[in-house]
């Protein structure tokens, strides 16, 4: 099976350390939505499902690796490090390591617009193949992947950009001086609908302090607590 000119999928299989039996899940794995809907396939057949399904096994694999690992955690603590584990910043920083934008199926309009190294599609890409993997064989092999490349990020969540829980640190701070809850708002969306643009605002006191965009609502809310965050800092200077 051919991936793309320059890559092909014995080579990724070698990286991942798993071949896989059935190759077409492999296949499904890296097809992004974009290139079904340019080509004559299926415009089903892309990773969205697999990227679904990922997304639990993943949850679930982090969910008993932290448990087990810090026993005097409170329930509220280790919610937080799975949010920060189980994020678009790690899951993309593991599939830039793997180059595993080279290996995906996009349309021309996505290669021409950096869509290999764009960190919704990679992370969204990582979310699949560990689907893929599950699906090609049981959960105890793709747990095992999985924690292969999760272990080497746990430690150093604070070196990935992104992984910091603005939110909740915007919120403890907005509740903590003005007995109030940050409110998010949605300001406007953009783009096709395989690869939609939010952009969400946070405000108190009737002001917005911080705007930012995404590539879901939940991802813009996060970038605009950030930039709340970093204002209010540099207010305080």
């Amino acid at each position: 099976m051919e991936i793309n000119r320059n890559r092909n999928a014995d080579e990724l299989m070698k990286k991942i350390g798993y071949e896989f039996k059935n190759k077409e899940y492999l296949e499904e794995a890296l097809t992004h939505r974009s290139y079904s809907n340019e080509t004559e396939k299926d415009r089903r057949f892309n990773n969205e499902k697999l990227e679904f399904l990922g997304d639990a096994i993943l949850n679930l694999i982090t969910t008993e690796y932290i448990y087990e690992l810090y026993e005097k955690k409170t329930e509220g603590e280790l919610a937080k490090l799975k949010s920060q584990i189980i994020s678009e910043p790690v899951f993309s920083t593991i599939a830039s390591e793997l180059e595993l934008g080279e290996y995906l199926y996009l349309s021309n309009g996505e290669i021409m617009s950096s869509g290999r190294h764009r960190r919704s599609i990679l992370g969204d890409a990582f979310e699949a193949l560990i689907g893929a993997i599950f699906k090609d064989s049981d959960y105890y092999t793709a747990k095992n992947i999985a924690l292969k490349f999760l272990l080497g990020k746990i430690n150093k969540l604070e070196e990935i950009e992104g992984t910091g829980d603005y939110k909740t640190v915007l919120q403890e701070f907005v509740q903590g001086k003005y007995r109030k809850m940050p409110e998010y708002n949605l300001i406007k969306t953009s783009g096709p609908d395989h690869d939609k643009v939010f952009e969400m605002s946070v405000s108190w006191n009737d002001k917005i302090h911080g705007i930012g965009t995404g590539k879901s609502k939940k991802e813009a809310e996060k970038h605009a607590a950030r930039e709340a965050l970093a204002r209010l800092k540099k207010s305080e200077k």
